[in-house]
Order: structure tokens, then sequence, then C-alpha cells
């Protein structure tokens, strides 16, 4: 049977709703995006720090519903059959007992609690960042170690210890979806994939849930931890008044959805074993399914829990992906639209001046040859987590000379985010194998030229589905599929995702991107000690 439902994607810096329907196909009927703020450094008052404002998540979530039904207006609210989410991860949103946050929420991109990771687990004799004795106890339990500054434990010790006020009115721990999920049914719940992320998280068959060794080794209270659900599992119903901000029925059924990181792969199909895909938006990532705990302490990589149980995504994270498009378009080509926009006959408006910059970057690379002529540039605008972590790392560009253009830099900007997809698949297939065809999905795979360059520097096929910017949605809209019984797992979604585009590697390209690949590796050891002097 039909069904229709809404699904909320909710990025780093703003969110995609879409209405899907779902029949034989997953079908994207309409969307509405609104962005919202991410607040840095001094704007936080604090060094590391990163944080968003809960009410501009929910009003961003009123808007776009109300959005979707405008631009279906044949679909009522009364036919929607159910809301999920797909949603950035490893945020830290803690609420009272009504549900209302103590603090603003911190982000994932957050590093401010340095000297709670010291004290917690990077003292004495070290393995991979972490004391031996905890490493090892870590990893008994949960398959990972919270040893990155940017995980959400130390996050959590750090409001401890400096908003003692704030901490004791704490009820629960929820993730960024959760808190949505609250404010929209009165549930405070987790999501299997997000209480992994939290690192709290017993992998150990029998024991799957809350672990109470480890919250007692970090000191976390466990009263602070939600109920679990699955990510398939309807969680609650909206609320009379949630329904009437959304613009939506009241006792409209919410289920759990999933983190980016578990439902990007299922959106793009990438859900068998051995399936990778790459994900490139505000952050990125290289995914691979696999059916057992894998972990890579050294490179700061771990087979994160899915939203399909019995299989785990082998993941590496680069914390700033297509944000560095965003931020090359911002700050080199900005100043080049006005010609860009006159050659293309297109009308000078600011919604065409975003989307055309993207156009005119695509254009202008596509004229340079493999290499950028041998300028090269580091993607780590907020630090770097895989593989190796980070948090003084910074981008630059490497190579300039006096006849290097910026068409050379921005291509190079490119290069550099596949440079390092290729940097942590090269670490992945360290473990585990990789599939030869790849999944490449986010708003970065939407540029014909970006993918082409994907495939070169990977010396591999890449594919892309149909809307590779909408695949959260899609993976949310699969969860539903499961928990209403159409479909009987999430694996069975991949014969209704099929490639629309595919793109096969210029061998011709390999020797001068294997040449700069050697030098962009060698670009982190050889000024690790100049990023500690410049921004530890």
């Amino acid at each position: 049977m039909k069904k229709y439902v809404i699904t909320y994607d909710i990025g780093t810096t703003g969110i995609k709703t879409c209405l899907i329907e779902i029949e034989n196909e997953m079908k994207i009927l309409g969307s509405s995006s609104l962005g919202y703020g991410l607040y840095v450094d001094d704007q936080v008052g604090v060094k590391g720090g990163a944080e968003q404002n809960e009410n501009e998540w929910w009003e961003a979530m009123c808007v776009t519903t109300k959005a979707v039904f405008e631009k279906v207006p044949y679909i009522k609210k009364e036919q929607i059959d159910g809301i999920s989410f797909c949603s950035q991860m490893q945020g830290l949103v803690l609420v009272d007992k009504e549900g209302n946050c103590v603090r603003h929420p911190m982000s994932y991109m957050d590093q401010r609690a340095r000297e709670e990771l010291k004290k917690g687990i990077a003292h004495g004799v070290q393995v991979a960042g972490a004391e031996v004795s905890k490493l090892l106890k870590y990893l008994m339990y949960t398959g990972a170690v919270s040893s990155s500054v940017k995980d959400p434990i130390w996050k959590y010790k750090w409001v401890e210890a400096h908003e003692p006020e704030a901490f004791k009115r704490v009820y629960k721990w929820l993730d960024v979806k959760e808190y949505l999920i609250c404010r929209a049914s009165g549930e405070f719940v987790m999501t299997e994939d997000s209480a992994f992320a939290t690192l709290l998280y017993d992998t150990r068959n029998g024991h799957q849930g809350w672990c109470k060794p480890i919250c007692d080794m970090v000191g976390v209270d466990m009263k602070h931890l939600p109920e679990i659900k699955k990510c398939t599992e309807k969680v609650g119903e909206v609320t009379e008044k949630a329904a009437e901000e959304l613009g939506l029925a009241a006792g409209t059924a919410v289920f759990g959805g999933g983190g980016d990181a578990s439902l990007i792969g299922v959106g793009a199909g990438a859900v068998s074993v051995t399936d990778t895909h790459i994900y490139s938006g505000t952050s990125g990532w290289v995914g691979t399914v696999v059916d057992k705990q894998v972990v890579d302490a050294g490179a700061m990589m771990a087979a994160i829990v899915g939203a399909d149980p019995g299989k785990y995504n082998y993941f590496g994270e680069l914390e700033t992906s297509n944000k560095c498009v965003e931020w090359v378009k911002n700050h080199l080509a900005l100043d080049d639209i006005g010609v860009y926009l006159h050659d293309k006959n297109v009308a000078d408006s600011i919604e065409n001046i975003n989307i055309n910059l993207y156009d005119y970057m695509e254009d202008v690379i596509s004229e340079i040859p493999a290499g950028s002529n041998g300028t090269i540039f580091t993607p780590w605008l907020h630090g770097n987590r895989c593989p190796f972590e980070d948090p003084n790392a910074a981008g630059m560009f490497f190579n300039i000379k006096i006849e290097t253009g910026k068409t050379e830099m921005i291509r190079a900007v490119v290069e550099g985010i596949c440079f390092h997809m290729r940097w942590m698949l090269e670490r992945q297939e360290k473990k585990i194998k990789t599939s030869k065809s790849i999944r490449f999905c986010g708003g970065g795979a939407l540029g014909g030229v970006t993918c082409q360059i994907l495939s070169d520097i990977l010396q591999r096929d890449i594919e892309v589905v149909e809307s590779p910017q909408n695949v959260g949605a899609v993976g949310a809209a699969a969860c539903i599929a499961v928990g209403l019984g159409m479909i009987p797992s999430l694996e069975h979604v991949k014969s209704l995702i099929p490639a629309k585009k595919r793109y096969t590697p210029n061998r011709e390209n390999k020797a001068v991107y294997d040449r700069n690949f050697k030098v962009f590796c060698n670009l982190y050891k050889s000024n690790k000690e100049n990023f500690a002097i410049l921004n530890g």
C-alpha cells in the first residue's frame, strides 16, 4: 500500500524536510530547506566551542514542514503515516524534566573539553591517545574508545565541571534528533546508533544497552541516560501542541530514525556487507558496511552500530568536507560571480548567485589539469579526526608559485577533499574489504567534475543516485517503511535505490594524483609542530 511520510534531514547548518511517497520506490514529492546558526569560539565565549540554538532547529522544522505541504497541496496532513529523522550525531543536548535545554546544545564539532579528555583517559601510559587499561576496558565492552576531544562524554564532563548549576538541572542526555523527537512527542528516548555514539553502549551479544562499567569509569550518571529504541521503531506520537506548531495532525506516528552516519549510506543504497559509500556535506566520511566490530584506534576509526540490526558501519570522518567548497566559494570565487552571471545571462539575484557560484566553480576547475599544476590544499578547517586526531590541524595551500591562479586553488580544494577520502579509504582497507564501486552522496556529489576527480583519485568507479543531497531523508523514510512492515529489513531498500550516474577512472591522471597524494599525506607530519605552535 502507498504511504506518505515526512522526514527531516538535520545537518550541521540547516534542515531539509522531505515529503516522500513509499510504494515500489522512494519518491520525493516535495522538499524544503532552511538554515540555522553554528556558533563557534568567540561567539560562545570559549576557545574550541561550537554550539547551536535548539529553538532555531525547531523553528526550521516547523517552517519547512508547512512549506512542503504548500508545495504538495494534494497531500493533507491527515494522510501522513509517520515522521522520522536523519541527523548530525554526537551532539550533547542536556534537558530538564520538561524537555527544555539546560544550556544550548554542543555540536559534534565542539572541542573545548581538552582538560576533561586528558583527565578522563589521555593520561599515563597511552596507546592511540588513551591510557592502556581504560583503552582495553573500552574495547572489551563497546568495541570503540572515547579518545577524541570531540566525543560527547568529555563535553558532558565539561558542563559538570564548568557549569554546575546547569548540570544540576539535567534530567536526560539527548542527541540532536532525540531532542526534536522529545519536542515533537514528549518522549525521552535514544536510538541504538545514537546510544553507541555516546561510547557508553555495551555492544556485547546479550548485553546490548547502557554499560555501567564504562559509565562508572568515566563518571557518567546513568540516570541521565534515556530509554534505548530501535531506529525502525515507533517511539511516540505528535502531541497536540507540537502538531499545531508543525502543521501536522496530532497523533501522527514518530519513528526513531537514525544518525547521518547510519542512514546516509542506507539512502544511497549502500546496505550490504562490503558496500562502501563516501559522503561530502558540511562534514564528510568514508563508510563501509561490515558484519562485525572492527576498530583501528590509531586512525580513530571504528565500526559503529548501524540502523540495521547485526550490521555496523566502519567509519572514518573528515570534519570539514564540502564546507571547504563553501569556504572557497565565499572567499575566492565570489568576486567573479558577476562576470559569470553576465556570460550566462542569468538574473542577478541572491538565489542565482548562491546556485551559480557552484556552477562557476565546476566550470573553471574543469579547465585546469589534474593535479592543479602542483597546488595542494589540506581540508582541515576545523581540526581533523581521521586518520589522525588533531584539533590544531588547519587548512593550507601548498606549493603556490607566481604563475598559480585562483582557478588552480579552487580545483586544489576539491582535490584536497578527495585526497583525504582516499587516505581514509586506504586506511580502512588495512582492516576490511571495501567495494570496487563506491556510492558518492551529499551536496558534493551534485557536480559531475567533482565526481570524476574523486573517481580519478581513487581509481574506482563512482556511482551517484538520484538527488544525492537527499539520501539522508530517503534513509529516514526507509526506517518508517520497515516500521510499518512495508519491507522486511533495511537491506531490502537497495533494490529501490538504483544508481543514476556512473563515473569511471581516467588512467591517464593516475600518476599525477599518486604524486600529489604522497605530498598531501606528508603535509600533516611535516607541519604538526607548526600547527601546535600557532593553534595549541
